[in-house]
């Protein structure tokens, strides 16, 4: 598809886009809408960093993926100290962070009682009085739950750790505007900070070298966007309610493509390209990978297809839908002499034909089942969670499950991600619901300045190819 395409080739000439090293962050950073961590946990970001290298923190918790019905919110301040650019993940920068002092303010008494009950269960001898037992819930009222003075931490109940600030990157492009009156652009800045484990019980001591989804400085950010100002406005006693959206249906069928350079921890840079047919249940997907954060020098592409099964919605993950993924046949081109010297030395019957491999040229890796060296088995079947949405701007989201963070595969229901990774825009409605029909029903005709027009063909023609559709599905 043309503009498939030509989003991938954007996202190649990401030349506007900069990252500074060492970043600057000071100033607020936002969430720019709700957010899911795994868990699944849904919540909204406001950081603001200080000249003096303090910051202050607050983390807005809610039990609806829409983040309308606020649970509690989290008030973090302590020091952040930049460190040297990461040798893990490039174009990072790591940091070192202290904090000083946690409090938590809850939105509801049955807020209050499940924190206070995974706390009392879970915490050492300082924290088993954080609540008493009788104490009734105060809007408003602040609790510390973190003290660097009186070295007392109640965080852990909570899966509480801020080792997101301990990998940072800031990127700055430049966005064209979006009214046809306007013309310029307006400048975007969006802080990475380090990913969130999916497995609850590592989160604790894992040190990112990913990112989660990014926030964006409160004063440059992408327009329209309402939860920025809602979020910007918002402290730990008024948490932001975001504004109603309609559910969509789940609408699979069409082109899906990244909306940038997605880095995975234990740093792999892609883009991903997607297409299903909704009316026989397969896809196929293209992954493209790259050795650097702006995707421009890449190392190996991953063709793969198969076929999926009928989505049901997640008990686990409000507003999910769960599928399993078959993939049963890939092949591989290896882009660089690294991946090519990889392949080639890699056991022979492991992956394609040993020895064989060259820059540039696609092999086959279904008849080894797979390649070894690239960690990739086939047949093989995925267990997955998707979501669509539409942004600001109407567009059409696709949302696909975040990969472990241990780099396994879900391929077990109980291995089904709770959160999910950096969107997918359409970029072609469903070719077998439309391409073939559009193509039949405009018949090129040259306009007053001479561009192809689009001519309509007879009611009756069209109705004849409705009912062959009818008939397709």
């Amino acid at each position: 598809e043309p503009r498939c395409r030509q989003q991938l080739r954007h996202l190649q000439d990401s030349a506007g886009t900069a990252a500074r090293l060492p970043p600057r962050l000071e100033g607020r950073w936002v969430s720019t809408g709700c957010e899911v961590r795994p868990g699944p946990e849904f919540l909204t970001r406001s950081y603001l960093f200080y000249a003096n290298r303090l910051f202050k923190a607050l983390q807005f918790y809610y039990w609806d993926p829409s983040c309308r019905d606020p649970s509690y919110s989290l008030v973090i301040k302590g020091k952040l100290r930049l460190r040297q650019a990461s040798w893990i993940t490039r174009g990072a920068t790591e940091a070192d962070y202290h904090l000083h002092k946690v409090g938590i303010v809850f939105h509801s008494r049955r807020a209050m009682r499940e924190v206070a009950s995974w706390i009392n269960q879970t915490s050492g001898e300082g924290c088993r009085g954080f609540l008493p037992p009788g104490r009734s819930w105060a809007p408003g009222a602040l609790y510390e739950v973190l003290s660097a003075k009186t070295e007392r931490d109640c965080t852990a109940a909570l899966g509480f750790a801020m080792h997101e600030l301990s990998l940072v990157r800031v990127e700055r492009r430049y966005q064209p505007l979006l009214q046809p009156q306007q013309s310029g652009s307006q400048l975007v800045e969006e802080l990475y900070l380090g990913d969130i484990h999916t497995d609850w019980g590592e989160r604790l001591r894992y040190r990112p070298t990913g990112y989660q989804r990014p926030m964006q400085s409160a004063l440059h950010h992408v327009q329209p966007c309402p939860a920025c100002g809602i979020i910007s406005r918002a402290d730990e006693h008024h948490p932001p309610i975001l504004p109603a959206r309609a559910a969509l249906p789940m609408q699979l069928s069409g082109s899906w493509v990244s909306t940038r350079c997605e880095v995975r921890p234990a740093v792999l840079f892609l883009t991903r390209y997607f297409t299903f047919h909704g009316n026989n249940h397969t896809w196929e997907g293209h992954y493209y990978h790259y050795s650097d954060p702006l995707c421009r020098q890449p190392t190996f592409t991953i063709y793969a297809s198969g076929h999926y099964t009928q989505g049901i919605p997640s008990s686990k993950v409000r507003g999910g839908t769960e599928l399993a993924f078959k993939v049963t046949q890939a092949r591989v081109t290896p882009m660089d002499p690294v991946t090519v010297v990889m392949l080639n030395s890699s056991e022979p019957g492991s992956c394609g034909l040993a020895g064989s491999w060259s820059a540039g040229v696609e092999q086959d890796i279904t008849p080894t089942n797979g390649c070894l060296a690239l960690g990739i088995k086939l047949p093989h079947t995925e267990y997955e969670l998707f979501k669509t949405e539409q942004d600001t701007q109407e567009r059409s989201l696709l949302y696909i499950g975040e990969r472990p963070t241990d780099g396994s595969s879900p391929d077990s229901p109980d291995k089904r991600p709770t959160s999910y990774q950096a969107p997918l825009i359409q970029c072609a409605a469903a070719p077998e619901e439309f391409s073939n029909y559009i193509s039949l029903k405009y018949v090129g005709r040259k306009d007053a300045n001479g561009n192809e027009a689009l001519k309509p063909l007879p009611v009756a023609f069209l109705l004849f190819i409705a009912l062959l559709f009818l008939r397709w599905d």
